[in-house]
């Protein structure tokens, strides 16, 4: 973006360069803030209408390119002094001075009386008629020249309805420097004067102002010049002091209250402004670390107090150095909440925070891409910005490092904030780091009732690793799963299990024709230790018109649906198992429960290279009406009963008192034909009449010995499976 700022008048329009402005009493400053530029005009500048030195009518154009487009923006503005001119004004621009006098007054303004009569005696001999300008300085020559060439030089004369006005750059030819208390002063003494016949005209004219650039001490910017700016320049020995900033003048006594200090020492009057005071501007500065600096348009007048009433203006632009201006991170998380908050603060209405930076991914802010995260701004009245960030603890961009040993876990989310300084857009990094420990928790699985099961479903977290998932004492895998009949899915976020009804793992409970129980329990073990950690159990209730169960402590429960194979003309039946005395616990007419050691009854128990079976059978019969005379005929038919186990779970063999197995036995109820009217009680294949009934009682007794012999391979078959 350019800018160019034109003064039109009725003889043409002029644009202001840098050299053209301080010739014709303008002061040009560009702000760091972009858009804004300021332009400072003497009353006396070139262009500016002027009506008897009490209305001044000022005209500009600024022109801005941007992009390829022109903007114009034109102002006119007529303003008049707020206090009456001083008999000699003296103004210090940044790149300009100008003094102005009455111009009716034509006395010495403090020359020595010897080179007050060189000016005369110049005057005197000079043949010229009109204005000449003798320049003055100590060791130099004094060579009269007209206006017009003192004007080609840079210095500029005006001769208004009651003023004369002397106006020179810094730096110019005849300019010298001085020291006045220790404090650099630049001097222009120029001397006009006119012959006409014999009378002289004679109008002394000195400028000069202090060039003191300023300094930054404790705090504070630093600024001063002399109470007698030159010795020459009389009547400024005892004045009062206002000071202010961007052209607005305040008492003393309140600029104190904002914080400035006035004071004079060994004859200089010092100025100093607090570098965050109001009315200073502020830039940040991103050159790896983040700085800033304050910049003050100082304002002073000194006002003389006694007969000579001189008033002196100055502006000045005081600026820091670049101080450092840190941003800071805080971190506010609140674990219970399982959610980072980490604050971004004292951050400066200059700068903008537009991403971060989390393990290596960069997301734009606010936040369209990353779901369940958040940042929030909020502006404060102290003119900064802060940011609250929300990343919650099982967020990917999260790291996660579990401690074994404290039973923790260490969440820690690395930020890289990326700011822009406004206008310029430089970039500004930041970076923080915060931690939090949680307490690490078993898994815990939540769970359905099925039809024909239970249903369990985990959601797997990030230190899940740590523990192992057990069906009793096996670790739960695929194949596992695929052995036992489960049915099992798992991926990087779910593990999926479904338990079928009277598959390994289930325990059964309040049975009753009705209804039972089933319950399933997976454990969560230490994966080192393999103790017990946790556990996700459910039970629910299910109804089946028939069912066997075997359980590991050698009980075997079964509900029978006996009319299957009793002829639809039976009205009484009579149900046992082999030994006649163990009889159903329930029975509805159509089902029969019945719940037993498998070592009672009289079972019969085969054994063969890898399972012991035991065997029992439910006989029924009906009452027949033989002759009137109602009776039982005799067993008619049985459902046979069956329970397997491995012989490698097993811990003791076929003992009466005691059984134990690692896992639950497979069942079998196997029903005779319909209407078959002989029991199926194998081996034996004769039809059962009461004496062969009594018969096969006594030979199921025998077998149910309390204990059997195991042959020696059996024996090391189940110490090695067990092992």
């Amino acid at each position: 973006m350019t800018e160019q700022i034109l003064l039109p008048d009725g003889t043409g329009v002029y644009p202001i360069t840098e050299e053209y402005a301080a010739t014709c009493g303008y002061s040009v400053r560009v702000l760091p803030l972009s858009g804004h530029v300021e332009l400072r005009a003497s009353y006396f500048s070139c262009h500016t209408g002027n009506t008897d030195d009490e209305a001044f009518t000022f005209n500009v154009n600024l022109i801005v390119t941007h992009d390829d487009v022109v903007l114009t923006y034109t102002l006119s503005k007529t303003c008049s002094p707020a206090l009456p001119w001083a008999s000699r004004e003296l103004a210090c621009e940044a790149n300009y001075m100008e003094v102005s006098v009455r111009s009716d007054v034509a006395c010495p303004s403090g020359t020595t009386r010897e080179d007050w009569d060189a000016v005369v005696q110049k005057a005197y001999t000079s043949a010229v008629s009109g204005w000449q300008v003798m320049f003055q300085s100590a060791g130099q020559e004094l060579k009269p020249m007209n206006l017009t060439e003192a004007q080609n030089q840079g210095y500029m004369f005006d001769l208004t309805d009651g003023r004369l006005v002397f106006r020179t750059p810094y730096g110019q030819p005849y300019a010298f420097h001085t020291g006045v208390t220790d404090v650099p002063v630049e001097v222009v003494h120029a001397t006009l004067f006119s012959r006409q016949s014999w009378v002289v005209l004679v109008v002394d004219l000195v400028a000069a102002c202090s060039l003191d650039e300023g300094s930054y001490d404790g705090g504070y910017l630093m600024w001063q010049t002399p109470e007698a700016l030159y010795p020459l320049v009389a009547g400024l020995h005892e004045t009062q002091i206002n000071v202010g900033v961007n052209g607005e003048l305040v008492q003393r006594p309140e600029a104190e209250e904002r914080g400035y200090t006035v004071a004079t020492h060994n004859g200089a009057v010092q100025i100093g402004i607090p570098y965050n005071a109001e009315g200073g501007y502020r830039k940040s500065v991103a050159s790896g670390d983040l700085y800033e600096f304050y910049v003050f348009e100082l304002y002073l007048e000194q006002i003389s107090v006694d007969e000579d009433d001189t008033r002196v203006r100055f502006h000045r632009t005081l600026s820091t150095p670049l101080l450092p201006r840190p941003v800071f991170s805080e971190d506010r998380t609140v674990p219970e909440e399982r959610l980072f908050t980490v604050y971004l603060g004292d951050v400066p209405l200059d700068l903008e925070l537009i991403a971060v930076v989390l393990k290596g991914k960069e997301y734009a802010v606010p936040f369209t891409n990353k779901i369940g995260s958040t940042v929030t701004e909020v502006i404060h009245p102290n003119d900064t910005r802060g940011y609250t960030m929300e990343v919650p603890f099982d967020d990917p961009d999260v790291f996660q490092q579990l401690n074994k040993g404290a039973r923790a876990m260490q969440h820690r989310l690395d930020i890289n904030y990326t700011l822009t300084v406004l206008p310029e857009k430089n970039l500004f990094f930041h970076l923080a780091s915060v931690t939090a420990s949680t307490d690490v928790s078993p898994p815990e699985f939540t769970s359905g009732c099925l039809t024909d099961g239970i249903g369990f479903r985990l959601d797997h977290r990030p230190f899940d690793y740590v523990w192992e998932i057990s069906i009793g004492e096996d670790p739960l895998t695929s194949e596992l799963a695929a052995q036992l009949g489960y049915v099992m899915s798992n991926d990087s976020k779910t593990l999926l299990l479904d338990v079928p009804l009277f598959s390994h793992g289930f325990k059964y409970t309040n049975i009753t024709l009705k209804s039972f129980l089933g319950t399933f329990e997976i454990l969560v073990r230490d994966r080192e230790t393999s103790a017990v950690q946790g556990s996700s159990v459910r039970t629910c209730p299910f109804t089946r018109t028939e069912f066997i169960m075997c359980s590991p402590d050698g009980r075997m429960t079964v509900v029978a649906d006996l009319p299957l194979s009793i002829p639809s003309a039976t009205s009484h039946v009579k149900i046992h198992l082999a030994d006649e005395r163990c009889r159903p616990k329930e029975a509805d007419g159509t089902r029969v429960l019945f719940s037993f050691p498998l070592n009672s009854c009289h079972p019969t128990i085969k054994l063969s290279k890898e399972n012991v079976m035991y065997e029992n059978e439910i006989f029924f019969s009906h009452e027949q009406d033989a002759g009137g005379a109602p009776g039982f005929s005799g067993y008619t038919d049985s459902v046979t009963i069956k329970c397997t186990y491995s012989l490698a779970g097993l811990h003791r063999l076929f003992s009466v008192y005691r059984f134990e197995s690692d896992a639950a036995g497979i069942g079998h109820i196997l029903h005779s034909p319909q209407g078959l009217q002989h029991p199926t009680i194998e081996p034996t294949t004769v039809p059962v009449t009461r004496r062969t009934l009594a018969s096969t009682r006594k030979s199921s007794r025998l077998s149910s010995a309390k204990y059997i012999r195991v042959s020696p391979f059996l024996q090391k078959l189940s110490q090695r499976t067990r092992g």
